[in-house]
């Protein structure tokens, strides 16, 4: 069992998720969790999360029914100079930041400006995980990806949504397998995130945990149960 799930979504993410902070904490506690980051998606995505909540979220409560909180944001990548959409002000002031491309946001490029932009987002000192970056939609170099999260101190995800049978971006197993791969080359941690819209799948490491496993990940490389080197990681 894994006690964290860093990468999660409430109400303010939109996408017709209906469940609060509140709600999410405690589910998450209920199921044996014991850090949750809540990481909505940033001001770029429709309907999702504006400017002034991501400022309320300074002054949230930082422990729920007994379950530590860190409060971060799904950063959206808008183009390939690794642009993001949250402003410098407000992002320094969150615990960590995944940054992420989606379709909306994100003009699909060619594989070298894809990595590039993934790069220059990394850059920025908040963003600490890079995230689903195994969607084949958005082909990436994961050898010079893994080289340059190595020295910016950024990790990567291996996403329960992106191998579950729920799932939307397609076969992703190769890119997984990619990423553990160049992970282990150059001794990257990975987290294993359930990118839960919602309380549904909060903490629910089914496909990813078995796909970790079957790839002889080295458990010492999965920060999911080494709580308190996570957050100091991800809040340093």
């Amino acid at each position: 069992m894994y006690l964290s799930d860093m990468h999660t979504h409430s109400i303010a993410s939109g996408h017709g998720t209906q469940c609060t902070i509140s709600g999410m904490a405690r589910t998450a506690s209920q199921r044996g969790l014991r850090l949750l980051g809540i990481t909505d998606h940033g001001p770029a995505t429709p309907a999702a999360g504006t400017p002034s909540y991501f400022r309320s979220l300074i002054c949230a409560p930082r422990k729920r029914f007994g379950l530590e909180l860190l409060y971060g944001i799904e950063l959206n990548i808008l183009d390939t100079e690794g642009h993001i959409d949250l402003e410098p002000e407000l992002l320094d002031r969150l615990d960590y930041a995944i940054a992420s491309m989606h379709a909306q946001n994100y003009k699909n490029d060619t594989r070298d400006r894809n990595t590039r932009a993934y790069i220059n987002a990394m850059k920025h000192p908040r963003v600490k995980i890079l995230g689903h970056c195994d969607n084949p939609q958005f082909p990436v170099d994961y050898e010079l990806l893994a080289r340059a999260a190595a020295l910016e101190g950024v990790i990567f995800e291996i996403n329960e949504a992106s191998l579950a049978p729920y799932g939307y971006r397609g076969d992703t197993r190769d890119n997984n397998l990619e990423i553990l791969r160049c992970c282990r080359k150059y001794s990257i941690p990975v987290v294993l995130s359930s990118d839960s819209h919602g309380a549904e799948h909060i903490g629910d490491f089914t496909c990813a945990e078995t796909f970790v496993h079957e790839a002889m990940f080295p458990e010492s490389l999965i920060l999911n149960n080494q709580i308190p080197k996570l957050k100091t990681f991800l809040t340093s």
